[in-house]
């Protein structure tokens, strides 16, 4: 790829979403679903009285530059497959670095149908994840909530986070390229959902773990502002996003990686996407950790931080729901590993100490947990402790900042054992198949039993009324009420699901004296 050069689709990709022509006389099924609309005519399936349309193109982006709308297409487009994830490590497949697509599902795609819309923004941090995933399809979700469900795929890692503007002015978009691919991906679903039966007016954004913290970040974003209506986020927090002085070490370290000069930067241009790829495994100058790639509070896209020192006002027009799980770090090291079965009390406080973003006596934390929790092994401790102090501890910042703000969230916490795998109790994700109903989806973990299918249709409900009310609460139920540092209600989705006020206190007091440090920040 050369600078100025946008890059040229496959042949698959632009199946999937930009050019190609529906094929004179190609066979199709009768009911298949045809939608005109401001980006172009598009042909989708219809799958048990679900209109499915993938790989739409929704924008084009030249390497590390901000993205542009995707010119409109004269012709009908077969929009069946679905576009490539951004370039990853890992197995994810396809891939490409032209990834800028996403998938729709609509029970009516009808203009007077005015339809709420949840457009979920993947996980996986910053640096992995695909809106293609087998347990995010939206068929289930949006014909269980008469939703418009969409998917979005956008640029991760290096390649949407790398912050080269203070290396070169050439590049003054390049550490938030990401979110402005979101943002554009936005943008169309304004201008065009409402042909595929979406109310452009009432737009929710759910997001879990990395998804949740982009959306937190578009929060903070003024080019964002009027995209959404209301944003979910799932074990997914921004309180504070990198500062330029460090993401320019950052960028020199990964040039460093690929041998290029500070001065150089350009040569990126040129660099096949593989060895970018290649490349990630250069390690953080900031962090003990493999490096970092995220928002950048570049004065550009970014100029303050998303929670720090308060809910940021650009954000304050959103109805807002946060959650977590009970068990968040379950899901990051195995319970069944020798390591967690052979943990010992001696190297517990510094295993703790290693993982919590919050500079606390180790010792002193792991005497709490002991003796609140005298039965517990040291590996019981160590997933608790890391979880209160790494995974929600930024939840109950943002819960609090939007209290204190006069804009109050609602808030819940999952604590379902997974029935297949009840070592991993309530694990980071859980809630994701429990959501869109994909029990069968791989690494979905929750089975297909009818506890399980009860709880998944009670968080749909709720989860549907927040997208269509901007309140939670369902008829014939006990209220929801919104989070305040009074009596912190939150909704425990669990076999028998109910509301409780400020749930694991003494968690919450024990680590609130210590400042909390965003991970990559």
């Amino acid at each position: 790829m050369t600078a100025g050069a946008f890059p040229a689709p496959t042949r698959r990709a632009m199946i999937a979403g930009s050019a190609a022509l529906l094929a004179t006389g190609a066979a199709r099924a009768a009911s298949d679903p045809i939608v005109t609309c401001r980006a172009g005519r598009f042909l989708g399936r219809r799958q048990n009285g679900i209109a499915t349309f993938r790989g739409i193109r929704y924008g084009q982006a030249r390497r590390f530059a901000a993205p542009v709308a995707a010119p409109l297409v004269r012709e009908t487009v077969l929009a069946t497959e679905p576009g490539p994830a951004c370039p990853q490590r890992g197995k994810r497949r396809p891939q490409a670095e032209d990834c800028l697509f996403l998938n729709l599902w609509t029970p009516a795609p009808d203009a007077r149908a005015r339809l709420p819309v949840m457009v979920w923004i993947h996980g996986g941090g910053y640096a992995y994840g695909s809106a293609n995933d087998p347990i995010t399809d939206g068929h289930g979700l949006a014909a269980a909530g008469d939703i418009v469900v969409v998917t979005v795929n956008h640029r991760l890692n290096a390649l949407g986070y790398l912050y080269l503007a203070r290396l070169d002015a050439a590049f003054p978009d390049s550490g938030n390229a990401g979110q402005l691919d979101l943002v554009l991906a936005l943008q169309w679903v304004r201008d065009n959902i409402a042909a595929f039966g979406g109310d452009p007016a009432r737009v929710t954004l759910i997001g879990q773990s990395g998804g949740g913290a982009k959306i937190a970040t578009l929060m903070a974003m003024p080019v964002a502002r009027g995209l959404f209506r209301r944003a979910i986020t799932m074990s997914g927090q921004q309180v504070t996003v990198s500062g330029p002085v460090h993401s320019t070490h950052r960028a020199r370290a990964y040039l460093a990686r690929l041998g290029i000069k500070d001065t150089e930067s350009r040569r990126l241009l040129d660099q096949p996407v593989e060895k970018l790829i290649e490349a990630l495994d250069a390690d953080d100058p900031v962090e003990h950790s493999p490096i970092y790639f995220g928002p950048v509070l570049d004065g550009r896209s970014l100029t303050r931080h998303p929670f720090w020192p308060d809910a940021h006002p650009n954000g304050l027009g959103v109805d807002v729901m946060l959650g977590g799980t009970r068990d968040e770090t379950r899901d990051f090291s195995d319970p069944a590993s020798p390591e967690m079965r052979h943990m010992g009390w001696d190297a517990l406080p510094d295993r703790i100490a290693a993982e919590l973003p919050v500079d606390l006596l180790p010792e002193a934390v792991v005497r709490a947990y002991r003796t609140h929790m005298p039965a517990a092994s040291p590996a019981d401790i160590f997933y608790a402790a890391t979880t209160d102090g790494r995974s929600w501890r930024p939840q109950v910042i943002e819960a609090e900042a939007r209290a204190r703000a006069g804009r109050p969230a609602f808030v819940y916490q999952v604590d379902l054992q997974s029935p297949t795998n009840p070592d991993r109790g309530a694990f980071h994700g859980i809630d994701i198949a429990l959501v869109f109903g994909t029990f069968d989806a791989p690494d979905a973990w929750i089975g297909s039993g009818p506890q399980t299918r009860a709880l998944s249709r009670l968080m749909q409900r709720h989860f549907v009324a927040f997208a269509r009310t901007g309140r939670p609460d369902l008829p014939g139920s006990a209220a929801w009420p919104a989070y305040d540092e009074r009596c912190r209600a939150t909704m425990i989705f669990d076999v028998a699901s109910r509301v409780e006020n400020d749930p694991r206190r003494w968690q919450r007091e024990l680590f609130a004296p210590a400042p909390y440090t965003q991970p990559g920040t």
